[in-house]
């Protein structure tokens, strides 16, 4: 059986979107993390998943409020996805947002697109739960989106651009 350190290593070789989630805890304090474990799920009706650990500490404030939003992340904010991805008791000082759905965070400037949810679904996984959320509103903003392999951050160039660019 593959061990977790072989797992993250064949994953890590793709190069994935990047997402923050956010929502509010019982106490109406904002809570976040950064994933790239997010997919689209269905568009009649509008749904997406999202996987999060058990041990998130962001977890119990998503299955409490039954809402979150999905930062689609933009190049630009790459520190802020490193932020949200530690331990910090703060991730949201410093970091532009304005409240969304049930008043969930968006991050306006660190993002290309957000999908403000609410929990339909959660379906356990491993050492993991998917929550499935029903997309309620959503926005994009100007710019690029970041994706991120083997540690780093980068941009996505379609071969056409890159075709032209050459010319």
């Amino acid at each position: 059986m593959l061990n977790a350190d072989a797992f993250r290593q064949v994953f890590g070789t793709f190069p994935t979107p990047v997402a923050i989630v956010t929502t509010l805890g019982e106490d109406g304090a904002p809570s976040g993390f950064t994933c790239n474990a997010f997919s689209a799920v269905s568009a009649a009706p509008p749904l997406l998943l999202v996987c999060v650990g058990k041990g998130s500490r962001t977890l119990p404030a998503m299955l409490s409020s039954g809402v979150f939003a999905l930062n689609f992340l933009a190049r630009q904010g790459q520190a802020t996805a490193r932020t949200f991805a530690g331990k910090s008791e703060d991730k949201f000082a410093g970091v532009a947002w304005r409240a969304g759905l049930a008043g969930v965070p968006v991050l306006t400037e660190a993002a290309v697109a957000y999908a403000g949810c609410r929990l339909v679904q959660t379906v356990e996984a491993g050492d993991h739960l998917l929550l499935i959320g029903r997309i309620e509103e959503s926005e994009t903003y100007p710019g690029t989106a970041a994706l991120y392999q083997q540690g780093e951050f980068g941009t996505w160039e379609p071969e056409r651009r890159l075709a032209l660019q050459t010319l």
